[in-house]
């Protein structure tokens, strides 16, 4: 056996290792990121759906949320699957964060 016989079978597994580093590798380490991102959701946070719909998390259920949508008065709720969920757009505060916010908004403006 010499090497022109192992030649196809090397560029074979050459090409199978690049393919693995280029595609395979970032889509899984997106994946993960997307999935470590849906399991840290709480309510309060606002997010937006693979279908583009968005609102603020109301409710968290076994395998769903339950968004609040809508403007002013007019608000609704519905559920989608926690898989549904493509990106956060900001978190939710605490009682106690937007207590401090304003704490600190009433500081800068004694301070003019």
């Amino acid at each position: 056996m010499n090497m022109q016989e192992f030649s196809p079978l090397i560029l074979l597994v050459l090409l199978l290792v690049v393919f693995y580093f280029i595609l395979i590798r970032p889509q899984k380490k997106k994946e993960k990121a997307l999935q470590d991102m849906i399991s840290k959701l709480k309510v309060g946070d606002e997010v937006a759906s693979i279908g583009g719909i968005h609102g603020k998390i109301a409710k968290v259920k076994d395998n769903l949320f339950v968004l609040e949508t809508g403007i002013g008065t007019t608000k609704s709720y519905i559920s989608i699957e926690k898989s549904a969920i493509a990106r956060l757009i900001s978190e939710g505060t605490t009682k106690e964060a937007k207590d401090a916010d304003e704490s600190d908004e009433e500081t800068a403006a004694d301070d003019k």
